[in-house]
């Protein structure tokens, strides 16, 4: 009987599976993809919009067309925004997974988007006159201290960090998050106003909150290119990092403040949208490989793709009403978190 040869994991970046042309071909097919999605969003809505009147509200901007306003003040910023949000979420979720090694790592599922929250629904039950900076601000903060608290009890128990605990102590905080957020918006009325965070969507979404985040896409965006490489050591292995010099304490640090950048920015100006730091990388992985250094530009230009088209879906499905977007990427996230955690028990 013939034996199966059993492939050893690669103990270098240069022995990592990267296929850089289909990584090439996914960026080039998302971002057409992307186009003919933004033209649909905008198009699409109580008010149909052709293709011509697009076309000219953007290159030849009336500002006495109410058409044109309509596109310009609220469609635009909607699409740019599903854009921006899906890619920092996609990559967020990609190196989470890279650092941790935990194939479920997601900040809405160990409950970084939690911390976000509940830091707004402070803000918003105590500090009732604060603006989008102030919140954006407060979800950075929360994000980042609820990642430190999610490493910190996970490194706390016997046998140190492990992906399993990591991912225990992440579910277990953030529920803990959830149910006190919900505390302070019945105790302090003021449920409906940060119903919005918690469901997640786009529908307010502005060229103020537009130009908010840009600046931390870039830094975060930066931060996660730069870190790629070292992302990829980490994902081989604690081990194999440290015996390859890396200073992983260093890595994992920078990376839990590109996380929280990324995160805290997205839950500032659409809420708790799920499960799409989760998916994207699970897609890409398969197709180029492991190198984070093509896995974090393809998940950026997918997640922004999958954002885009979850916000068209929700606004399809009970037209004309909105579901929540939050609640698309859940009917999609949720069956596959569902099959991961089947897949990773059998592991086990």
């Amino acid at each position: 009987m013939a034996t199966k040869e059993i492939k050893e994991p690669p103990k270098s970046v240069e022995e990592v599976e990267t296929r850089p042309i289909v990584a090439i071909l996914i960026i080039f097919g998302a971002l057409l993809s992307l186009v003919v999605a933004a033209f649909v969003s905008i198009g699409y809505g109580a008010a149909d919009i052709d293709f011509f009147t697009i076309r000219e509200a953007i290159f030849h901007f009336d500002p006495a067309l109410t058409a044109h306003q309509i596109i310009m003040e609220l469609r635009v910023p909607r699409v740019l925004g599903a854009v921006l949000v899906g890619s920092f979420l996609a990559v967020s979720g990609a190196i989470m997974q890279g650092m941790t090694r935990n194939p479920l790592a997601d900040s809405s599922i160990i409950g970084i988007s939690d911390g976000a929250g509940l830091a707004i629904a402070i803000l918003m039950a105590l500090f009732t006159g604060v603006g989008y900076v102030g919140l954006m601000f407060g979800s950075f903060v929360g994000a980042g201290l609820c990642t430190a608290l999610i490493f910190l009890i996970g490194s706390l128990a016997k046998g140190g960090l492990s992906p399993a605990k990591l991912a225990l102590a992440g579910i277990t905080i953030g529920a803990f998050v959830g149910a006190v957020s919900s505390g302070i918006a019945i105790y302090f009325n003021v449920a409906q106003d940060i119903s919005f965070w918690f469901a997640g969507g786009l529908t307010s979404m502005n060229w103020f909150q537009i130009y908010l985040i840009v600046p931390v896409a870039l830094v975060g965006l930066i931060m996660a290119f730069v870190l790629a490489r070292s992302v990829t050591v980490l994902s081989l292995g604690i081990d194999v990092a440290r015996g390859l010099g890396q200073r992983t304490k260093l890595i994992r640090f920078f990376g839990i403040i590109t996380v929280m950048l990324l995160t805290g920015a997205a839950v500032a100006v659409s809420g708790t949208i799920g499960f799409i730091g989760l998916v994207i990388p699970h897609i890409t992985r398969p197709l180029v490989g492991r190198d984070y250094r093509l896995i974090i530009p393809c998940s950026a230009a997918l997640g922004g793709l999958l954002l885009v088209l979850a916000d068209i879906a929700a606004r399809m499905v009970n037209a004309p009403f909105e579901v929540p977007v939050g609640a698309m990427t859940a009917i999609i996230g949720v069956p596959f978190f569902l099959y991961l955690a089947r897949r990773e028990g059998r592991g086990l």
